[in-house]
């Protein structure tokens, strides 16, 4: 991405899979050298971008430089970066739990200040008691500070009575393989402590629909898209929560090649294998969703400068709604037929989760609790929404 570091502009380079700890910030002038790191260029390609780009010919130690500091970083494809992938795959593989990644970044590591941020930001105001629980609610997975009011519209309509449920979290998998959804028997950990995860339904899940699943998948042990969700869960609930962690890779193939992601065979038989849990089931379960929305500006290859509820992005707010309606109506076919415009131009970061949930659920209906356009940089915005569902029929 763009450096965020004003004094220091460029590229800013980082691991999302969090293989290497390493985060370089390549200055304007070197950044075309990267695209001679390609796989089909060689050495004597780089020393002759050097020697254009700084009109000299003596580029050896720059050369040298950039190579080793790449090759450090683990950020070429080299025996550097397979042992650094090696190692925390191993890790996580061997790990009992699934720690709080995002802890002391996204939110306060330490619990009692952890219980004043989060009580910031679902106020002081108690769920609702009274009332139909809803079946399920979607949220942001978007930085709690930036997304807090909809976190709150969602998560409080959680009463105690939701509190024996499993809560049936659908992540969206920024890292993992398309068509394919990560399952872990890992409890997921945060400063209040461990949740519980349904190991029935997950080996349900895995034994019914082999080939769609990733099974203890690494993307689980950098995603935050379901920490968040575990986080709010517990600030309601203790931590002692039941859930069921599912990250839901993206349905690319569709989008960009048409069809239903079901035309997918193995999409199809975890799609129908989560339907009958569904059913079976039923108000045993509550479903949420850790969905992000559009994604427009600098930050996302769009030539324009993004500012939140203003100029283009009031076109964008107007097709999210549009969206959102189709959600609501539990409109699947109706809801993908407006992400395949395009090719997801948008760029919705929860598409692949809502499908999933409305094929699952075919019989929810839903409410828009909250939508929010957020600046995520100043020329960069991300939209989101808080919603519930409930049962028709």
């Amino acid at each position: 991405m763009p450096s965020p570091v004003e004094q220091n502009p460029g590229l800013l380079i980082r691991d999302s899979f969090r293989y290497s700890d390493s985060i370089l910030i390549i200055p304007p002038p070197l950044v075309p050298c990267l695209a001679c790191f390609d796989g089909q260029q060689t050495q004597l390609d780089l020393r002759a971008k050097l020697v254009e780009i700084l009109g000299q010919l003596q580029v050896g130690d720059l050369e040298d430089q950039l190579i080793g500091v790449l090759t450090r970083s683990g950020f070429l494809e080299e025996e550097t970066f397979h042992a650094m992938k090696a190692e925390r795959e191993r890790e996580f593989a061997e790990s009992t739990v699934r720690p709080p990644t995002h802890a002391g970044s996204a939110y306060p590591a330490e619990p009692a200040e952890l219980g004043k941020t989060m009580l910031e930001w679902m106020g002081p105001e108690a769920p609702p008691a009274n009332g139909d629980a809803p079946i399920g609610i979607a949220a942001p997975h978007v930085s709690p500070g930036g997304g807090y009011e909809s976190y709150r519209a969602a998560y409080r309509l959680l009463g105690p009575r939701c509190k024996d449920r499993t809560f049936v979290i659908l992540g969206t998998s920024h890292y993992g393989a398309p068509d394919r959804f990560g399952l872990t028997r890992k409890p997921y950990v945060t400063p209040w402590g461990a949740s519980r995860t349904n190991v029935s339904l997950v080996d349900e899940l895995a034994r019914q629909a082999p080939g769609a699943v990733a099974m203890e998948d690494y993307c689980h042990s950098v995603e935050h898209s379901i920490e968040f969700q575990v986080l709010f869960l517990q600030s309601i609930f203790g931590p002692d929560v039941s859930v069921l962690p599912i990250l839901c890779g993206s349905y690319a193939q569709s989008i960009y090649r048409g069809g239903k992601p079901e035309s997918n065979d193995r999409v199809k038989r975890f799609l129908g294998t989560l339907g009958e849990i569904a059913a079976r089931e039923g108000d045993r379960l509550l479903w949420v969703l850790g969905i992000d929305m559009a994604h427009m500006g600098r930050r996302y290859g769009d030539d324009f400068e993004a500012r939140a509820n203003e100029n283009e992005m009031l076109e964008v707010g107007g097709r999210d709604r549009q969206r959102m309606e189709r959600i609501a109506a539990g409109d699947a076919a109706g809801f993908w037929d407006l992400v395949q415009e395009n090719h997801d131009d948008l760029k919705w970061c929860g598409s692949s989760p809502v499908y999933t949930f409305l094929k699952a659920v075919p019989n929810a209906r839903g409410s828009i609790e909250k939508y929010e356009q957020w600046n995520i940089d100043p020329q960069s915005v991300v939209s989101f929404a808080g919603m519930s569902f409930q049962l028709t029929g």
